[in-house]
């Protein structure tokens, strides 16, 4: 069993940036890829970026790509998304979910072994 807990979220302004964090507690998470989405309201859960367990690989969603960096700290059992010049579109609650199996194939089946509750993220121009 792991549990995730995202951390970091809050109001900024237009162009700000924030640090999100998810947190594993009950494994380690050097074995999982992770994966973080977003959901505003009214739309459907959106792709972000994504981690393979050892940090070598990291995959970004088109939306995000040069303003957003994923990383992680297998020794904190953490993982961290790092947003710039973030804009109103990104406001939206922001999930990390884990995944023993790759990246593509976790995209293709969009089944993951386990998710976290969330941190809302609030984007005003």
């Amino acid at each position: 069993q792991v549990i995730l807990r995202e951390s970091g979220g809050g109001l900024v302004q237009t162009g700000d940036s924030l640090k999100l964090s998810c947190a594993a507690s009950g494994r380690t998470l050097s074995t999982y890829t992770i994966h973080w989405f977003r959901q505003a309201p009214g739309k459907e859960r959106e792709f972000v970026a994504a981690i393979s367990g050892d940090g070598d690989s990291v995959y970004y969603a088109d939306s995000v790509k040069g303003r957003f960096t994923i990383s992680r700290d297998n020794a904190k059992n953490t993982v961290y998304l790092q947003m710039d010049s973030l804009k109103s579109e990104d406001t939206a609650l922001y999930s990390c979910a884990a995944s023993e199996s790759s990246y593509y194939y976790a995209r293709g089946s969009g089944v993951y072994d386990y998710w976290g509750q969330g941190t809302q993220v609030a984007v005003s121009s």
